[in-house]
């Protein structure tokens, strides 16, 4: 395995901005995991599959299915579905099958074996506790429910996206329930993890700070 560095942290704490940023300074590959799991869940969702799916459904459809991720760009079965995946809907739909076996048993072997063939910066729920335990550096990147909606907010306004405040607030909250609480590789902070609070701080200086933790 190559040199990695792993981010996990809460749905809008702002893991993807930072594991950009980390890349693009260190000349590593950047891995978007959430991405992987938008995909195979719109991938699951656009041949009728609901959530509560028997794992033989999902296991079938994922046999079928090849999923990409290419220069910033996702593919599902050759074609980029980059901007179908950054909905509110389709996020909802990541969280609740990225907790069933089938799902992240797929996108377990894509993700080590991007590590098998460069430096990554990579980001999700697992980074640090499952997919890259060894990994050069964890971090875990929080911030309070309230930043995490204005983010979300300036996200998708920005996206053109009408966003109703209290059903974002309450979706952030459910999905930081399932994330957590779930059997199966749930959200936790690593015990060797570097704890980054972003609450009211500019990127600039979340980066600053992770960079001189990860130059220690």
């Amino acid at each position: 395995m190559k040199k990695v560095i792993a981010i996990d942290g809460p749905s809008g704490a702002g893991k993807s901005t930072l594991a950009r940023l980390i890349a693009r300074e260190l000349g590593f590959d950047y891995l978007d995991t959430g991405a992987l799991y938008r995909a195979v869940a719109l991938h699951l969702t656009s041949h009728g599959l609901e959530e509560n799916a028997p794992d033989e459904e999902i296991e079938k459809l994922l046999r079928k299915v090849r999923v990409e991720f290419r220069s910033g760009r996702v593919l599902v079965n050759g074609t980029d579905v980059s901007e179908e995946i950054r909905t509110p809907e389709a996020s909802h739909y990541a969280s609740v099958f990225s907790a069933r076996q089938p799902v992240r048993q797929y996108l377990l072997g894509i993700q080590r074996d991007a590590a098998a063939h460069a430096d990554l910066v990579t980001e999700g729920r697992d980074m640090t506790t499952v997919v890259f335990p060894g990994a050069f550096r964890k971090i875990y990147l929080d911030a309070s429910v309230e930043e995490r909606c204005r983010r979300r907010e300036t996200e998708f306004m920005a996206r053109g996206v009408e966003v109703n405040m209290d059903r974002l607030r309450l979706e952030i909250i459910e999905r930081d329930a399932r994330d957590s609480g779930r059997g199966i590789a749930p959200l936790r902070k690593a015990g060797d993890a570097f704890l980054m609070d972003s609450t009211g701080l500019h990127i600039d200086e979340v980066f600053r700070q992770i960079m001189e933790f990860i130059r220690e």
